[in-house]
């Protein structure tokens, strides 16, 4: 049986979104990801662009709220984020609580290859937290 693994961030657009695609694609045989914002927004679409660019399916990825997710048991939770863990540091139903803090990739102010760079940095260091941890 696969081990159900929810990640939570504030918005559930950038962070959150690349780890469910992530851990989907590199370990979906053994793993069910799942991603959940304290408050649902939209997926940023230089999330779309830099998981695309490496391959990673985007198709049906949509932000949506932790409350969805009450009432259902995972193995493992993981807050990506610090405010998440400040505005969640416990969701019903987690057997385990992982907390890794994923810098935050939008850049308030700079170029478009700035802010590409800045969710490329992101997505890679969280690719080689999801090797190390699940891999």
């Amino acid at each position: 049986m696969k081990k159900r693994i929810l990640f939570i961030c504030n918005h559930n657009s950038a962070r959150s979104q690349m780890a469910e695609a992530l851990l989907r694609h590199l370990h979906g045989d053994r793993y069910m990801a799942f991603s959940g914002g304290i408050e649902s927004t939209r997926v940023n679409p230089y999330t779309i662009r830099v998981l695309d660019e490496i391959g990673i399916e985007t198709e049906g990825l949509f932000s949506k709220s932790v409350e969805g997710f009450l009432g259902e048991d995972f193995d493992q939770i993981v807050t990506v984020c610090d405010g998440a863990m400040e505005n969640c540091p416990f969701f019903p139903g987690g057997k385990e609580y992982l907390h890794p803090s994923f810098g935050d990739p939008i850049v308030i102010e700079g170029d478009e290859e700035g802010t590409m760079e800045s969710f490329r940095q992101v997505r890679d260091t969280i690719m080689e937290w999801i090797e190390s941890t699940y891999g």
